[in-house]
């Protein structure tokens, strides 16, 4: 016995084929559309937070303000036995803690890398000392008119850090480097007066 299909329950078998392929594309395309918004999203975010390291490591800079050394004057010739630099924050920089900066000393008895005595550090380290201060922080340089001394202990035949190089001697050269948290760097460069005379601080 045959069995005839009609056109219409041929329309229909097509109608409901056509109706779970249209389901079944939309269900693509509502997945794909979820993961390039996903995708976006997070391409967007990191984006954002990497403009914001790029833009601290231009901005977020110390200033000097001025350098002074120490003098020794019982040595001879007299010599520099510490090393104070004034520093704040350069124009538009943001907070800048300066237990979590490092700095290379470049002298003439070689490169050092010092970090904040507060690190628990056994070489060389440094000391920060507030000269103006807006708040009670001993460290953060947060307002423009924050003014910390940056202190640098030299041997001083060792009466100084007995980890630090020796005194800096009439005419010798240094390189500072500060580097903050965010990357940014400062470089000052001073060289020690050819006479010290009876002087007992200079400024550098």
């Amino acid at each position: 016995m045959f069995e005839f299909i009609t056109d219409e329950e041929e329309r229909g078998q097509v109608g409901i084929g056509t109706l779970i392929v249209f389901i079944a594309m939309v269900l693509v395309a509502a997945i794909a559309a979820g993961v390039l918004i996903n995708t976006a999203g997070f391409l967007q975010s990191k984006s954002q937070e990497t403009g914001e390291q790029s833009s601290k490591q231009v901005s977020d800079r110390l200033q000097e303000v001025v350098t002074v050394g120490n003098v020794n004057e019982s040595t001879d010739p007299n010599s520099i036995k510490t090393v104070n630099v004034t520093v704040t924050q350069a124009p538009g920089a943001g907070e800048i803690d300066l237990a979590n900066a490092t700095i290379n000393w470049i002298g003439p008895d070689g490169t050092e890398t010092l970090t904040h005595e507060d690190s628990g550090d056994t070489d060389w380290t440094f000391s920060t000392v507030a000269v103006k201060n807006a708040d009670d922080s001993t460290t953060v340089l947060n307002d423009p008119d924050d003014r910390f001394n940056i202190v640098f202990d030299l041997n001083d035949n060792g009466f100084g850090d007995t980890n630090a190089p020796s005194n800096l001697e009439e005419g010798e050269e240094v390189t500072i480097k500060i580097n903050t948290m965010a990357g940014a760097t400062t470089e000052i460069r001073f060289t020690v007066p050819q006479s010290l005379g009876q002087k007992s601080a200079v400024e550098l």
